[in-house]
Protein backbone atom coordinates (compact mmCIF):
# COMPACT_ATOMS: atom_id res chain seq x y z
CA UNK A 1 0.00 0.00 0.00
CA UNK A 2 1.12 3.56 -0.62
CA UNK A 3 2.45 5.71 2.17
CA UNK A 4 -0.43 7.56 3.90
CA UNK A 5 -0.80 11.29 3.98
CA UNK A 6 0.39 13.06 7.14
CA UNK A 7 -2.16 13.65 9.86
CA UNK A 8 -3.07 17.18 10.79
CA UNK A 9 -2.24 17.82 14.46
CA UNK A 10 -5.11 19.29 16.45
CA UNK A 11 -4.28 21.82 19.15
CA UNK A 12 -6.71 21.25 22.02
CA UNK A 13 -6.70 21.52 25.78
CA UNK A 14 -6.51 18.24 27.71
CA UNK A 15 -10.08 18.53 28.90
CA UNK A 16 -11.50 19.14 25.46
CA UNK A 17 -14.34 16.99 24.24
CA UNK A 18 -12.46 16.47 21.00
CA UNK A 19 -9.77 14.65 22.90
CA UNK A 20 -12.33 12.12 24.07
CA UNK A 21 -14.89 12.61 21.33
CA UNK A 22 -12.83 13.14 18.13
CA UNK A 23 -15.76 14.10 15.95
CA UNK A 24 -13.80 16.09 13.36
CA UNK A 25 -12.08 14.87 10.26
CA UNK A 26 -8.93 16.70 11.29
CA UNK A 27 -8.53 14.32 14.19
CA UNK A 28 -9.52 11.05 12.61
CA UNK A 29 -8.36 11.72 9.08
CA UNK A 30 -9.78 10.14 5.97
CA UNK A 31 -10.56 6.52 5.29
CA UNK A 32 -7.45 6.19 3.16
CA UNK A 33 -5.22 7.23 6.04
CA UNK A 34 -6.92 5.13 8.65
CA UNK A 35 -6.90 2.01 6.54
CA UNK A 36 -3.18 2.36 5.90
CA UNK A 37 -0.75 -0.50 6.37
CA UNK A 38 0.84 -0.88 9.79
CA UNK A 39 4.20 0.55 8.85
CA UNK A 40 6.04 3.54 10.21
CA UNK A 41 7.83 6.07 8.01
CA UNK A 42 10.99 3.97 7.96
CA UNK A 43 9.08 1.00 6.60
CA UNK A 44 9.35 -1.15 9.74
CA UNK A 45 6.26 -2.59 11.36
CA UNK A 46 5.30 -1.56 14.89
CA UNK A 47 3.34 -4.75 15.37
CA UNK A 48 6.48 -5.86 17.18
CA UNK A 49 9.86 -7.50 16.70
CA UNK A 50 12.29 -9.26 19.02
CA UNK A 51 15.59 -7.79 17.86
CA UNK A 52 16.48 -7.19 21.53
CA UNK A 53 16.17 -10.89 22.32
CA UNK A 54 12.95 -10.59 24.28
CA UNK A 55 9.89 -12.64 23.40
CA UNK A 56 7.79 -9.70 22.20
CA UNK A 57 10.34 -6.98 21.53
CA UNK A 58 9.68 -3.26 21.78
CA UNK A 59 6.24 -1.70 21.48
CA UNK A 60 5.02 1.89 21.46
CA UNK A 61 2.10 2.78 23.71
CA UNK A 62 0.47 6.15 23.12
CA UNK A 63 -0.98 7.84 26.17
CA UNK A 64 -3.98 10.10 25.75
CA UNK A 65 -2.23 13.04 27.35
CA UNK A 66 0.97 14.28 28.95
CA UNK A 67 2.66 12.09 31.54
CA UNK A 68 0.71 12.78 34.70
CA UNK A 69 -1.16 10.63 37.21
CA UNK A 70 -3.63 9.40 34.57
CA UNK A 71 -1.16 6.72 33.51
CA UNK A 72 0.12 5.57 36.90
CA UNK A 73 -0.74 1.95 36.12
CA UNK A 74 1.61 1.98 33.15
CA UNK A 75 4.32 3.60 35.31
CA UNK A 76 4.02 0.80 37.87
CA UNK A 77 4.03 -1.88 35.16
CA UNK A 78 7.18 -0.39 33.68
CA UNK A 79 9.08 0.47 36.87
CA UNK A 80 8.29 -2.82 38.62
CA UNK A 81 9.30 -4.87 35.61
CA UNK A 82 5.86 -6.31 34.87
CA UNK A 83 6.21 -5.55 31.17
CA UNK A 84 9.66 -7.13 31.03
CA UNK A 85 8.47 -10.18 32.97
CA UNK A 86 5.64 -10.51 30.43
CA UNK A 87 8.17 -10.77 27.59
CA UNK A 88 8.60 -7.20 26.37
CA UNK A 89 12.04 -5.75 25.77
CA UNK A 90 10.96 -2.13 26.02
CA UNK A 91 7.56 -0.49 26.35
CA UNK A 92 7.81 3.07 25.12
CA UNK A 93 5.20 5.26 26.79
CA UNK A 94 4.59 7.97 24.22
CA UNK A 95 3.04 11.13 25.64
CA UNK A 96 -0.01 12.53 23.95
CA UNK A 97 -0.89 16.19 24.06
CA UNK A 98 -2.28 19.13 22.17
CA UNK A 99 0.24 18.84 19.32
CA UNK A 100 0.10 15.07 18.99
CA UNK A 101 -1.91 13.06 16.51
CA UNK A 102 -4.70 10.79 17.69
CA UNK A 103 -4.25 7.23 18.88
CA UNK A 104 -6.38 6.12 15.96
CA UNK A 105 -4.09 7.83 13.44
CA UNK A 106 -1.09 6.22 15.12
CA UNK A 107 -2.67 2.79 14.84
CA UNK A 108 -3.50 3.44 11.21
CA UNK A 109 0.10 4.32 10.34
CA UNK A 110 1.61 1.63 12.56
CA UNK A 111 3.57 4.14 14.65
CA UNK A 112 2.00 2.79 17.83
CA UNK A 113 0.95 -0.69 18.88
CA UNK A 114 -1.70 0.17 21.48
CA UNK A 115 -3.13 3.43 22.76
CA UNK A 116 -5.39 5.00 25.37
CA UNK A 117 -8.43 6.53 23.71
CA UNK A 118 -12.24 6.56 24.16
CA UNK A 119 -15.35 5.26 22.40
CA UNK A 120 -16.23 8.70 21.04
CA UNK A 121 -12.85 8.89 19.32
CA UNK A 122 -12.50 5.33 18.12
CA UNK A 123 -16.04 4.87 16.80
CA UNK A 124 -15.83 7.64 14.15
CA UNK A 125 -12.42 6.33 13.06
CA UNK A 126 -13.84 2.82 12.59
CA UNK A 127 -16.76 4.26 10.64
CA UNK A 128 -14.19 6.01 8.42
CA UNK A 129 -12.44 2.70 7.76
CA UNK A 130 -9.90 2.03 10.51
CA UNK A 131 -9.79 -1.70 11.42
CA UNK A 132 -9.50 -1.31 15.18
CA UNK A 133 -11.24 -2.34 18.38
CA UNK A 134 -11.46 -1.33 22.01
CA UNK A 135 -10.26 -4.33 24.04
CA UNK A 136 -10.62 -2.88 27.54
CA UNK A 137 -11.14 0.30 29.50
CA UNK A 138 -9.09 1.79 32.31
CA UNK A 139 -11.86 4.13 33.49
CA UNK A 140 -15.26 2.56 34.06
CA UNK A 141 -16.64 6.10 34.04
CA UNK A 142 -15.52 9.17 32.10
CA UNK A 143 -14.29 12.02 34.33
CA UNK A 144 -16.44 14.86 32.95
CA UNK A 145 -18.45 16.63 35.61
CA UNK A 146 -20.19 19.86 36.52
CA UNK A 147 -18.51 21.52 39.47
CA UNK A 148 -20.24 24.24 41.49
CA UNK A 149 -19.93 26.11 44.77
CA UNK A 150 -20.82 24.10 47.86
CA UNK A 151 -22.81 27.14 48.97
CA UNK A 152 -24.97 27.01 45.82
CA UNK A 153 -24.53 23.43 44.65
CA UNK A 154 -25.79 22.06 41.37
CA UNK A 155 -26.55 18.43 42.17
CA UNK A 156 -28.21 17.23 38.95
CA UNK A 157 -28.54 18.31 35.32
CA UNK A 158 -32.06 19.56 36.07
CA UNK A 159 -30.66 21.91 38.69
CA UNK A 160 -28.66 23.65 35.95
CA UNK A 161 -31.90 25.11 34.54
CA UNK A 162 -31.85 28.90 34.55
CA UNK A 163 -28.26 29.02 35.79
CA UNK A 164 -24.99 30.15 34.22
CA UNK A 165 -22.68 27.32 33.19
CA UNK A 166 -19.12 27.92 32.04
CA UNK A 167 -18.52 25.73 29.00
CA UNK A 168 -15.29 25.63 27.00
CA UNK A 169 -15.72 25.78 23.25
CA UNK A 170 -14.27 22.32 22.72
CA UNK A 171 -16.57 20.88 25.40
CA UNK A 172 -19.79 22.18 23.84
CA UNK A 173 -20.51 18.85 22.16
CA UNK A 174 -20.31 16.71 25.28
CA UNK A 175 -22.20 19.31 27.30
CA UNK A 176 -24.99 19.34 24.71
CA UNK A 177 -24.99 15.53 24.79
CA UNK A 178 -25.51 15.72 28.57
CA UNK A 179 -28.46 18.06 28.07
CA UNK A 180 -30.00 15.85 25.39
CA UNK A 181 -29.54 12.73 27.51
CA UNK A 182 -31.53 14.40 30.28
CA UNK A 183 -34.38 15.83 28.21
CA UNK A 184 -32.98 19.35 28.17
CA UNK A 185 -31.89 21.84 25.52
CA UNK A 186 -29.24 24.62 25.51
CA UNK A 187 -32.04 27.14 26.01
CA UNK A 188 -32.65 25.67 29.49
CA UNK A 189 -29.35 27.09 30.73
CA UNK A 190 -27.24 30.18 30.16
CA UNK A 191 -24.06 28.93 28.50
CA UNK A 192 -21.11 31.20 29.23
CA UNK A 193 -18.14 30.74 26.88
CA UNK A 194 -15.12 29.87 28.99
CA UNK A 195 -11.48 28.88 28.89
CA UNK A 196 -10.05 26.22 31.20
CA UNK A 197 -9.07 28.30 34.24
CA UNK A 198 -12.04 27.95 36.66
CA UNK A 199 -11.44 31.35 38.27
CA UNK A 200 -14.83 32.66 36.98
CA UNK A 201 -16.54 29.96 39.05
CA UNK A 202 -14.54 30.86 42.14
CA UNK A 203 -15.39 34.54 41.56
CA UNK A 204 -19.11 33.82 41.25
CA UNK A 205 -19.36 34.88 37.61
CA UNK A 206 -20.95 31.53 36.75
CA UNK A 207 -22.85 28.93 38.77
CA UNK A 208 -21.35 25.78 37.27
CA UNK A 209 -18.31 24.70 35.31
CA UNK A 210 -17.56 21.83 32.93
CA UNK A 211 -14.48 20.06 34.27
CA UNK A 212 -12.80 16.78 35.13
CA UNK A 213 -13.79 15.36 38.50
CA UNK A 214 -10.12 14.45 39.00
CA UNK A 215 -8.88 17.98 38.40
CA UNK A 216 -10.75 21.27 38.99
CA UNK A 217 -12.71 20.16 42.08
CA UNK A 218 -9.41 19.23 43.69
CA UNK A 219 -7.47 22.32 42.63
CA UNK A 220 -10.34 24.61 43.65
CA UNK A 221 -10.63 22.96 47.06
CA UNK A 222 -6.88 23.35 47.57
CA UNK A 223 -7.37 27.09 47.09
CA UNK A 224 -10.12 27.21 49.69
CA UNK A 225 -13.12 27.05 47.35
CA UNK A 226 -15.37 24.33 48.70
CA UNK A 227 -17.34 22.75 45.92
CA UNK A 228 -19.77 20.08 44.77
CA UNK A 229 -19.67 18.08 41.55
CA UNK A 230 -21.71 15.47 39.71
CA UNK A 231 -20.48 13.15 36.98
CA UNK A 232 -21.96 13.13 33.49
CA UNK A 233 -21.62 9.34 33.70
CA UNK A 234 -24.14 9.23 36.54
CA UNK A 235 -26.76 11.07 34.49
CA UNK A 236 -27.44 9.11 31.32
CA UNK A 237 -24.06 9.62 29.66
CA UNK A 238 -22.15 6.54 30.89
CA UNK A 239 -19.24 6.68 28.48
CA UNK A 240 -16.05 4.95 29.55
CA UNK A 241 -12.64 6.57 29.11
CA UNK A 242 -8.95 5.77 28.73
CA UNK A 243 -9.89 2.78 26.61
CA UNK A 244 -7.24 0.37 25.39
CA UNK A 245 -7.46 0.43 21.61
CA UNK A 246 -5.59 -1.76 19.13
CA UNK A 247 -5.46 -2.53 15.41
CA UNK A 248 -7.44 -5.57 14.30
CA UNK A 249 -4.15 -7.12 13.16
CA UNK A 250 -3.04 -7.28 16.80
CA UNK A 251 -6.19 -9.14 17.81
CA UNK A 252 -5.97 -11.55 14.89
CA UNK A 253 -2.21 -12.19 14.75
CA UNK A 254 -0.74 -11.21 18.13
CA UNK A 255 -3.33 -12.40 20.61
CA UNK A 256 -0.88 -13.90 23.12
CA UNK A 257 1.26 -10.78 22.97
CA UNK A 258 -1.78 -8.61 23.63
CA UNK A 259 -2.82 -10.78 26.57
CA UNK A 260 0.71 -10.54 27.98
CA UNK A 261 0.59 -6.75 27.78
CA UNK A 262 -2.85 -6.55 29.38
CA UNK A 263 -1.81 -8.87 32.22
CA UNK A 264 1.20 -6.66 33.02
CA UNK A 265 -0.87 -3.49 32.78
CA UNK A 266 -3.57 -4.92 35.06
CA UNK A 267 -0.90 -5.66 37.67
CA UNK A 268 0.25 -2.06 37.41
CA UNK A 269 -3.23 -0.67 37.94
CA UNK A 270 -3.83 -2.99 40.87
CA UNK A 271 -0.75 -1.39 42.43
CA UNK A 272 -2.17 2.11 41.84
CA UNK A 273 -5.40 1.17 43.60
CA UNK A 274 -3.42 -0.24 46.51
CA UNK A 275 -0.91 2.63 46.69
CA UNK A 276 -2.09 5.83 44.97
CA UNK A 277 0.59 7.86 46.78
CA UNK A 278 3.36 5.85 45.12
CA UNK A 279 1.60 6.26 41.77
CA UNK A 280 1.66 10.01 42.32
CA UNK A 281 5.35 9.90 43.22
CA UNK A 282 6.17 8.04 40.02
CA UNK A 283 4.23 10.63 38.04
CA UNK A 284 5.86 13.61 39.75
CA UNK A 285 9.44 12.43 40.26
CA UNK A 286 10.02 10.00 37.40
CA UNK A 287 7.75 9.76 34.37
CA UNK A 288 6.30 13.27 34.44
CA UNK A 289 9.29 14.99 36.01
CA UNK A 290 9.45 17.60 33.25
CA UNK A 291 5.79 18.54 33.86
CA UNK A 292 6.56 20.12 37.26
CA UNK A 293 3.59 18.41 38.86
CA UNK A 294 2.53 18.99 42.45
CA UNK A 295 2.84 15.84 44.58
CA UNK A 296 0.00 16.61 46.97
CA UNK A 297 -2.37 17.44 44.13
CA UNK A 298 -1.35 14.39 42.10
CA UNK A 299 -1.90 12.18 45.15
CA UNK A 300 -5.43 13.50 45.59
CA UNK A 301 -6.09 13.05 41.88
CA UNK A 302 -4.79 9.48 42.10
CA UNK A 303 -7.28 8.74 44.86
CA UNK A 304 -10.14 10.31 42.91
CA UNK A 305 -9.06 8.48 39.78
CA UNK A 306 -9.25 5.12 41.54
CA UNK A 307 -12.98 5.69 41.89
CA UNK A 308 -13.23 5.78 38.10
CA UNK A 309 -10.96 2.79 37.55
CA UNK A 310 -12.62 0.47 40.03
CA UNK A 311 -16.32 -0.32 40.16
CA UNK A 312 -18.49 -3.10 41.54
CA UNK A 313 -18.41 -4.74 38.12
CA UNK A 314 -14.64 -4.47 37.70
CA UNK A 315 -14.16 -5.88 41.21
CA UNK A 316 -16.28 -8.86 40.21
CA UNK A 317 -14.96 -9.33 36.68
CA UNK A 318 -11.49 -7.82 36.73
CA UNK A 319 -9.95 -4.46 35.84
CA UNK A 320 -10.39 -3.18 32.28
CA UNK A 321 -13.48 -5.34 31.69
CA UNK A 322 -16.83 -4.05 30.47
CA UNK A 323 -20.11 -5.81 31.08
CA UNK A 324 -22.56 -6.32 28.23
CA UNK A 325 -24.81 -3.78 29.94
CA UNK A 326 -22.07 -1.14 30.11
CA UNK A 327 -21.22 -1.73 26.45
CA UNK A 328 -24.89 -1.35 25.51
CA UNK A 329 -25.08 1.90 27.48
CA UNK A 330 -22.01 3.23 25.68
CA UNK A 331 -23.50 2.40 22.29
CA UNK A 332 -26.71 4.19 23.31
CA UNK A 333 -24.75 7.19 24.59
CA UNK A 334 -22.84 7.40 21.32
CA UNK A 335 -26.15 7.43 19.50
CA UNK A 336 -27.13 10.52 21.49
CA UNK A 337 -24.04 12.18 20.02
CA UNK A 338 -25.15 11.03 16.55
CA UNK A 339 -22.43 8.38 16.30
CA UNK A 340 -24.16 5.23 15.11
CA UNK A 341 -22.16 2.02 15.46
CA UNK A 342 -22.85 -1.49 16.71
CA UNK A 343 -21.14 -3.03 19.72
CA UNK A 344 -19.42 -5.78 17.72
CA UNK A 345 -17.79 -3.18 15.47
CA UNK A 346 -16.37 -1.17 18.38
CA UNK A 347 -15.68 -3.54 21.28
CA UNK A 348 -13.95 -6.91 21.67
CA UNK A 349 -13.85 -8.15 25.26
CA UNK A 350 -12.92 -11.71 24.28
CA UNK A 351 -9.21 -11.16 24.92
CA UNK A 352 -9.79 -10.11 28.53
CA UNK A 353 -12.24 -12.96 29.06
CA UNK A 354 -9.61 -15.42 27.91
CA UNK A 355 -6.94 -13.75 30.03
CA UNK A 356 -8.96 -13.88 33.24
CA UNK A 357 -10.01 -17.47 32.53
CA UNK A 358 -6.36 -18.43 32.14
CA UNK A 359 -5.17 -16.29 35.07
CA UNK A 360 -7.98 -15.88 37.62
CA UNK A 361 -5.43 -14.63 40.15
CA UNK A 362 -5.39 -11.31 38.25
CA UNK A 363 -8.84 -10.56 39.64
CA UNK A 364 -7.68 -10.78 43.23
Amino acid sequence: MSRPSPVTPVSLDRRSFLRYAGLTGAVIGGAGLLAACGKDSSGSSNYGSSADGSKYGTVAVQLSWLKNIEFAGEYFADSKGYFKDAGFGTVNLVAGGAASTSVEAGLGTGKIWIGMSAPQTTAPAIIEGLPAKIVGTTYQKNPFCIVSSANKPIRTPQEMKGRKIGVQDTNQLIFNALLTANGMTPSDVTIVPAQFDPTPLANGEVDGWVSYVTNEPITLAAKGFTNYSFLFADYNLPLVAETLTVHQHTIDKERDKLKAFLAADIKGWKDVIADPAEGARLAVEVYGKDQRLDLAEQTKEAMAQNGLVESADSKANGLFTMTDDLIAKNIAALGKSKIDITADKLFDMSILKELYAEHPELKG
